[in-house]
């Protein structure tokens, strides 16, 4: 949150489709519904400083104990700040926080861990070492996703750890079609349509619709089912049946709540919620 600049009710609000991890940036909706975009993972000298500020303000707001962790992304081995203090005329304060470095993890020590945070943190270490490498990259992540489906996760846990890993490992998009290829197969094998390929499928279904109609008009439509279509396939996959009042609500949308209900799918706690 500090390294970004972002407010409390920011961190909360933000989606996945607002985080460019191509390029390192996320695109903030501020107050007033100004938008602006932020870097990722910035080192700041000030760093503690920021921490010791958050950890008294969510502290002021839920007056409950607050734990400090900072989860260091950057690729310095040298920028591991912990604390923060100062003393002023007989005052004193002092805070410390729990630091954690990406970099330090060793990837043969994560291979076997069943932990969500070691999937996450191999994602990230694959990415840093094959930005230039999309090759390997392609390979790596699908053994990744390989490893996610026969890893014993819940289903839920894979669906979320799935579309995390989709947008940190971004490939181009020749490269991105293989790979679907290969958990298409890979799922039909196994008799498991999770979500992820449906919803990426199902939205390049819809443009290719149109696309065929060649206008651009038809174009749109065929996006705007395709979407429908994925929309009202996760929410099933999520939720189970699907009212019919909630079916007719989803045919009946405008493109862009189509783009922004798919968003809340993986946030939302019940089938209404996606809809707040």
């Amino acid at each position: 949150m500090y390294t970004c600049g972002l407010r409390i009710s920011e961190a909360q609000s933000l989606t996945i489709p607002q985080v460019d991890s191509q390029n390192g940036l996320l695109r903030i909706i501020g107050k007033g519904d100004k938008e602006r975009v932020v870097p990722q993972g910035d080192r700041k000298a000030d760093f503690a400083t920021g921490m010791y500020v958050y950890h008294y303000q969510a502290f002021d707001l839920y007056r409950k104990p607050v734990v400090g962790l900072a989860i260091l992304a950057d690729e310095s081995a040298l920028w591991r700040p912990r604390e923060y203090h100062y003393e002023l005329w007989g005052t004193r304060q002092s805070y410390q926080f729990t630091a954690i470095k990406l970099m330090d993890f060793a990837e043969a020590d994560l291979i076997n861990s069943t932990n969500p945070f070691a999937v996450v943190t191999r994602a990230y270490l694959t990415a840093r070492k094959t930005r230039q490498r999309m090759q390997e990259r392609l390979d790596l992540k699908w053994l990744l996703i390989r490893n996610l489906y026969e890893s014993g996760f819940s289903r839920q846990q894979v669906l979320d750890l799935f579309r995390f890993m989709d947008w940190v490992l971004h490939l181009p998009e020749e490269l991105d079609a293989r790979l679907r290829e290969r958990i298409v197969a890979y799922e039909e094998s196994q008799k498991m349509p999770y979500i992820s390929s449906i919803e990426r499928i199902g939205m390049e279904m819809g443009e290719k619709i149109g696309e065929k109609r060649g206008e651009k008009r038809g174009k749109k439509i065929g996006e705007k089912k395709g979407r429908a279509d994925t929309l009202l396939q996760l929410l099933h996959e999520r939720f189970g049946s699907v009212p019919e009042s909630i079916r007719k609500k989803v045919t009946s949308a405008s493109l862009d709540d189509l783009t922004t209900w798919i968003g809340k799918i993986f946030k939302a706690d019940s089938l209404q919620g996606v809809f707040r």
